[in-house]
């Protein structure tokens, strides 16, 4: 197989059938929901909160809320409250099961659980799901994470609703440094090698770097991207504000870092700053206007129509000889 990630890739443009990019339809259906766009932000400490979850939801966007000092099932109920979809996250330790106890015995349930650990191939990650399926059938979930085809077909034979792809290629992430396993570098290889066999909707995790990754993310088999460092550093982002020479910044960190763990142990995530970007609004309306442009570069008027198109591989012995369809 070709093995490039997202910098290598680029898309090749077919006939435009729409009279504006605006008129073109970047929702997609997920689960039980339709969301105006096929990106989540991170469910990192850093990145989402409160506050930014329930934007999304209210302003029909997806969103995972992450599972760390956090009491789940009160979070669940004042979502509830508003009127608002319920999407958590969950571990695979005793007190995640616990959780899922208290969702079901209080009626809270849930829309979505993001069952999100590090190696999500693994026999706990299947007894995990099949306590969810028990207690919450009605509940969409989305377990990972995953990098091989192998791990995504486990984990749709063991009841997962959506699989999430990527092992270490986000930016504060250095599991390929850590231990010498990986989807850095070759996270777009990655995702489309899993979504050959997939039958199930794929979460594309890491990697992101640029909007246009988001189609690039689509043409290779992604249903939902997940994106951390371009949805961190908002205003309303609840990392750290630092300044530097003057410079504002917000602190973002990796889940798996001592940052994040509170201590340094089995670490796999690192620190960084993000230059503060405004307001949360004006880039998921930009992220918008920038598919709506690249679904009529590739001919179409929905989303889907990003999987027809050809594209070229960047650089290597081959670099512009071949087209792959």
């Amino acid at each position: 197989m070709e093995i490039f990630d997202y910098d290598n890739i680029l898309l090749l443009p077919r006939l435009c059938r729409v009279e504006s990019r605006a008129d073109c339809d970047t929702s997609v259906e997920f689960g039980p929901r339709r969301f105006k766009l096929p990106v989540v932000p991170a469910n990192m400490k850093t990145v989402v909160d409160e506050n930014i979850t329930e934007w999304l939801a209210a302003n029909g966007y997806f969103y995972v809320m992450h599972r760390f000092d956090l009491d789940n099932v009160a979070y669940a109920k004042a979502m509830r409250d508003k009127g608002l979809f319920v999407s958590l996250s969950s571990g695979v330790k005793p007190a995640d099961y616990a959780v899922i106890d208290r969702l079901a015995a209080e009626g809270v349930g849930a829309d979505y659980i993001t069952i999100d650990i590090a190696h999500g191939h693994a026999d706990s990650v299947r007894r995990m799901i099949a306590h969810i399926k028990e207690k919450l059938p009605q509940t969409f979930v989305i377990a990972g994470n995953v990098g091989t085809p192998e791990g995504v077909i486990d984990l749709e034979n063991w009841g997962a609703d959506a699989t999430k792809v990527g092992i270490g290629p986000g930016k504060v992430c250095i599991t390929r440094l850590k231990t010498g396993f990986g989807t850095g570098g070759w996270q777009l290889s990655a995702l489309k090698w899993c979504a050959r066999v997939a039958t199930k909707p794929i979460v594309a995790d890491g990697g992101i770097r640029h909007h246009g990754d988001i189609a690039k993310s689509v043409r290779f088999g992604a249903s939902m991207i997940m994106i951390g460092s371009l949805f961190a550093g908002h205003e309303e982002s609840p990392g750290n504000t630092v300044e530097v020479d003057g410079k504002l910044y917000k602190e973002y960190y990796g889940s798996a870092s001592d940052f994040n763990k509170g201590e340094y142990k089995h670490v796999e995530g690192k620190r960084i700053l993000e230059p503060v970007k405004g307001r949360l609004a004006d880039t998921v309306r930009e992220m918008q206007e920038d598919v709506q442009s690249s679904i009529s570069y590739a001919g179409g008027r929905v989303l889907t129509d990003l999987k027809k198109v050809n594209y070229v591989i960047l650089g290597g012995e081959n670099a512009g000889e071949h087209l792959f369809m």
